[in-house]
């Protein structure tokens, strides 16, 4: 008696039997895999309405030539300024000697102590005057450069007050003989530019490029 192959009998015994009186059923074809939409990926949702609008982006306007020549004459001032408050404080001494002599003059007979006291006070009270005067002329020059036009106009008494000064502080600072004659070389050359500087400030291209900061 012929005997069947191992895995065809383990096939019929753990197959069950069909009941009786119906066909067995066979088995049918696979089911195929539900595939994919093809195609490109779909469009993320619009952002909603938005009811404020962005700041508009100022452009702000080349700086004309006539404000480039004013800071440049400005800055040319101060420079001389600070070279003869420079010299001043390295040739203090000579200065407050000179100056005792001048107090003495005036009040002939004072104590020692006094026209020592009364010479500094004179000397670094001029040497003060002078540095605070440039240095509120140079934060005017920094405003305008901000384009704020109105500092224009207190540059003007600013200026006067600088000439008064000098001609005040030039009885302590200037000293004698040819010291004398470039400080007041550099003076002269100080007033002068500041004063073109100035006049620079009111061109009309300057006053277009100030104004045209309240437009932007």
């Amino acid at each position: 008696m012929a005997h069947e192959p191992d895995g065809e009998q383990q096939l019929r015994t753990t197959r069950p039997a069909p009941p009786s009186g119906e066909p067995a059923a066979s088995p049918g074809p696979a089911q195929p895999a539900p595939s994919r939409p093809s195609g490109p990926p779909a469009p993320p949702p619009r952002p909603g309405l938005s009811y404020s609008s962005p700041a508009p982006i100022v452009v702000a306007p080349p700086t004309p030539r006539a404000i480039r020549a004013a800071g440049t004459l400005w800055v040319f001032s101060f420079v001389a300024g600070f070279a003869v408050l420079a010299g001043s404080f390295l040739t203090r001494d000579s200065h407050l000697e000179r100056l005792r002599a001048v107090v003495d003059g005036m009040a002939p007979g004072g104590d020692a102590d006094a026209l020592t006291a009364a010479s500094a006070i004179v000397f670094w009270g001029s040497m003060g005057t002078m540095l605070l005067v440039i240095l509120l002329e140079a934060a005017a020059l920094a405003i305008v450069n901000a384009r704020q036009g109105w500092v224009r106009w207190l540059m003007i008494p600013l200026l006067l007050v600088h000439v008064g000064a000098v001609l005040v502080a030039e009885a302590f600072l200037v000293p004698e003989g040819d010291g004398g004659s470039y400080v007041w070389l550099l003076w002269g050359t100080q007033m002068l530019m500041a004063f073109v500087g100035l006049v620079l400030l009111f061109m009309p291209a300057s006053n277009a490029w100030l104004r045209s900061r309240k437009r932007g």
